[in-house]
């Protein structure tokens, strides 16, 4: 019994005879993405103001807004205890509030479901902006006009990285939509 080379059982388009789609990698990239957001702010140079962005939080809102439905309401306690970890935040603050955020998606696109990526980039930039604000206020902190102030690049940095999140996000997606070879 002769065995064919992987190239002689590819078609026109690329394709293999009995491929199929890894669910490890489908279910598995959304959720490390957002882990990996999540830790890498810790490698920022630390500054007397807050000016690095809620890297995981980003990612959470990019991927519930540009895939919705693929993270299930639920995933707001898990990968919001994985942040509580890294973002320095009391206990409980990341879990309560994306968990929030996920119930405010889930309610939005039942009430408004086709959407565009402006109304998508609105909708991220007031969630930012309650998200730091609840942040500055779960924290313990005294919330004053200085402190207001000095979370304003912050915000401001946060809205307009959005666009590359959800750039991100789309590219992850399609990464994760290819289909591979089954394991043998």
């Amino acid at each position: 019994m002769e065995r064919y080379a992987p190239e002689a059982r590819k078609d026109a388009y690329g394709s293999r005879i009995n491929r199929q789609h890894s669910p490890i990698v489908a279910l598995a990239i959304p959720w490390l993405s957002i882990m990996l957001a999540s830790v890498l702010p810790v490698f920022a140079i630390a500054t007397a103001l807050p000016i690095v962005p809620p890297l995981g939080y980003l990612m959470l809102l990019a991927w519930r807004l540009v895939r919705p439905g693929l993270l299930p309401i639920w995933a707001g306690i898990a990968l919001g205890l994985f942040d509580d970890l890294f973002s320095g935040q009391p206990f409980g603050c990341g879990i309560f509030l994306w968990s929030v955020t996920l119930l405010a998606m889930e309610v939005l696109d039942t009430r408004i479901p086709w959407r565009t990526f402006v109304q998508d980039w609105f909708t991220a930039g007031l969630a930012i902006l309650a998200y730091i604000g609840a942040q500055l206020l779960l924290s313990g902190g005294p919330p004053s006009v200085a402190a207001l102030v000095a979370l304003g690049p912050q915000v401001v940095l946060s809205i307009l990285l959005f666009p590359v999140a959800a750039r991100l996000v789309s590219g992850l997606d399609n990464f994760r939509l290819r289909r591979w070879r089954a394991l043998s």
